[in-house]
């Protein structure tokens, strides 16, 4: 569930950091939700409990998660605000793409066309 790709050339916190986050924007790990020790998932995907301490704290400062002194870590009861701040990141992608896209010469109805197309896919979900 929580796997990795040991060869990519994203660090390993960074995967794991956004794998558990589409986790919990997916709805796999649910509201409240417990999340492995930093020894179990280490030892699960076989890497530096440094690594999963690493992702873990950038979890915790972005919302997704929080810390129980003695319990562990929990997923956030508040994903709706974790979604909200996943969109703002990406709707700020898009208008960096759509700014690329203008000054490479791309005109308006040809940007909404793709977005149309992109909207039409049966292969993007809608929440």
């Amino acid at each position: 569930m929580f796997g990795i790709t040991l060869n990519n050339r994203k660090p390993i916190h960074e995967q794991l950091t956004e794998r558990i986050t589409e986790l919990v924007l997916s709805g796999v790990l649910e509201a409240e939700a417990p999340l492995p020790s930093v020894r179990e998932m280490a030892a699960e995907l076989g890497v530096n409990p440094n690594t999963v301490q690493r992702a873990y704290s950038e979890l915790e400062r972005a919302g997704v998660t929080y810390s129980v002194s003695g319990k562990g870590r929990f997923v956030t009861h508040d994903t709706a605000a974790v979604k909200d701040a996943r969109k703002k990141e990406e709707m700020k992608r898009l208008g960096e793409s759509v700014r690329e896209l203008k000054r490479l010469g791309c005109e308006r109805d040809e940007i909404l066309r793709e977005c149309e197309k992109i909207f039409a896919r049966e292969d993007v979900q809608n929440d």
